[in-house]
């Protein structure tokens, strides 16, 4: 028996014209997108891409054991669909793996109580059971917010902490950051984007005048969202370049920890509304880095009960195991790739691509295999209808993107162009368009233009067939903290999907609970075959995507 969603899709195109112009003049080939929405919408795989990327491999920590599995399982189902040219590619060196193989946490003193936290990644482990004192000692507070991203002014602070702080944190579990503050939830968990909320991104936004900027950049702002709204508008080198050195300037601080004797640091986290872990790192990747104390990420709920009875002056122990694994032996990093090949311009490619790494605290389900997961069905899709294309489609699943889109950067600078010089490769010329998905998983709601006005028309045509699929919105708007912007940063045309948030930004993302039961089946098969549809449509138009002119290299870091 056909199922009810099959039944309704193959309803509604029954009587639909093989081509339909939209905008413009935009051709779109409906019968294929036919072909496409009911291979995804009736034979759909992505969620079983996604239990093996997360329930069996995950998580995924870039050059960690888990990472390895997720991309020989990728690589093996890749060749298994005829994908061609499937291989691991080389992008530079990243540095150490790093998985946790045993942890453990409980107050002992003044009572028992279970404690509910993570080790941050690449942080040390404490050689077995450990019983140690708690100890306030705050990096940061309120009256400090405007110091915390400027990097002359928290290397300052940092000194000064270290200067306050010497001689008193031997045999110590410190605790690094303040108590969280909870106010009454104003938003729901779960949301997804309405009329109004599309009305809002349809907008171009308001425009100002180009503010001056230097290399290295040396202040973001302390709110989280104006930062994000900074990702979109400063270069990726420049934005990545400038938290390399915020974490260099970090450096000294877990450095001062260990010599200082401290036997681990906890903290908490001002995201989400309580009771879930957050954690992503303190210590650094690089093989030569020394091993940090254990930084122990927590609950915000029972980190403040350890700061108030410390604060009011209670005595507080609490036993600690935390056992890791360091991996130095494969430090390179390295993407998944895999093609198919086109016919009459072979020589020209299509890409899609998501990051396949992820943090580890959850086994990255949302942040980012679902992503990866509908790539890979998008793909799969393609080799299952056996539609002849044009172009060669190319699939690419990075790595090292949590840390700085390295893996992309890499595959770029490699293959297309240095963003630092705007020195282009052969290969520049013949790339016709990145597609990336890295929202979580909701349902693809429309695409961000990347402030590519001349890409508009044919994208209104493309997205006509997936109205009733709720994928409407184009905005000129640019999105950033993902993939597509190493394309950008080169004047390639890459575009990020607009999805649904769900719960993505304020309970998964980088957290306990970004696991395989917080993604959306039914959205993830939308946004295969919408990711499938563009691709194909690509692979097939007469000519590439047009593109913007070329951006300016980047100021010589030199003269900064």
């Amino acid at each position: 028996m056909i199922p009810n969603r099959a039944f309704l899709v193959a309803a509604a195109l029954a009587f639909a014209t093989p081509a339909f112009a939209g905008g413009g003049g935009e051709s779109i080939d409906l019968k294929v997108v036919h072909r496409i929405k009911d291979e995804a919408f009736a034979n759909g795989q992505v969620m079983d891409h996604l239990f093996w990327l997360t329930d069996a491999n995950g998580p995924r920590l870039t050059n960690s054991p888990g990472f390895r599995t997720a991309a020989e399982w990728a690589l093996k189902s890749l060749k298994a669909w005829g994908g061609k040219n499937a291989h691991l590619e080389k992008w530079g060196s990243f540095g150490r793996g790093w998985s946790l193989q045993r942890f453990s946490m409980s107050l002992v003193e003044p009572v028992y109580a279970p404690l509910h936290g993570l080790p941050k990644a690449w942080s040390g482990g404490t050689k077995g059971k450990v019983n140690a004192e708690l100890v306030y000692a705050p990096l940061f507070t309120k009256s400090d917010l405007d110091e915390r991203y400027s990097i002359p002014k928290v290397t300052a602070h940092i000194k000064r902490y270290m200067d306050a702080n010497r001689g008193k944190l031997r045999g110590k579990i410190v605790l690094l950051t303040e108590p969280r503050e909870f106010e009454p939830a104003k938003e729901p968990t779960v949301t997804r984007y309405d009329d109004n909320k599309l009305k809002e991104l349809v907008n171009a936004p308001e425009v100002q005048p180009p503010k001056p900027w230097q290399w290295p950049l040396q202040e973001m702002p302390a709110d989280r969202k104006k930062r994000m709204a900074l990702f979109a508008t400063l270069p990726t080198e420049v934005v990545w370049d400038f938290f390399e050195r915020l974490e260099r300037a970090h450096d000294a601080l877990y450095e001062f920890l260990r010599s200082e004797g401290a036997v681990a640091a906890f903290s908490t986290d001002d995201r989400g509304e309580g009771g879930v872990v957050f954690a992503e790192n303190d210590a650094d990747w690089q093989l030569k880095a020394p091993i940090s104390i254990p930084s122990i990420a927590m609950a915000p709920e029972q980190y403040n009960r350890l700061v108030r009875l410390v604060e009011r002056k209670v005595a507080a122990r609490v036993e600690l195991d935390v056992d890791v694994r360091f991996n130095d032996d494969q430090p390179d990093g390295y993407n998944v790739v895999a093609e198919i090949p086109g016919h009459k311009k072979r020589d020209e490619v299509v890409m899609m691509g998501a990051h396949l790494d992820s943090w580890h605290t959850g086994t990255g389900a949302t942040d980012n295999g679902a992503g990866s997961a509908v790539v890979l069905e998008a793909f799969r899709i393609l080799r299952a209808l056996d539609v002849p294309m044009d172009r060669t489609v190319r699939l690419a699943l990075w790595s090292g993107e949590e840390q700085g889109l390295f893996g992309s950067r890499g595959y770029v600078k490699q293959h297309f162009g240095d963003p630092v010089t705007m020195q282009l490769r052969p290969e520049h010329a013949k790339l016709a368009g990145y597609f990336n998905l890295d929202n979580g998983s909701g349902k693809i709601r429309g695409i961000y233009l990347q402030g590519n006005d001349m890409v508009r028309p044919i994208f209104e045509a493309w997205l006509a067939p997936f109205k009733d699929e709720g994928a409407t919105t184009i905005t000129i708007r640019n999105t950033g903290g993902t993939d597509h912007q190493s394309f950008d940063a080169v004047g390639l045309p890459g575009f990020q999907f607009i999805q649904d948030p769900l719960d993505y930004a304020s309970r998964t993302h980088h957290s306990e609970l970004d696991v395989y039961d917080h993604a959306n089946p039914s959205d993830l098969m939308q946004a295969s075959a919408i990711l499938a549809s563009f691709v194909y449509a690509t692979a097939m138009r007469p000519e590439m995507l047009p593109r913007k002119p070329l951006p300016k290299p980047l100021p010589p870091r030199h003269k900064y």
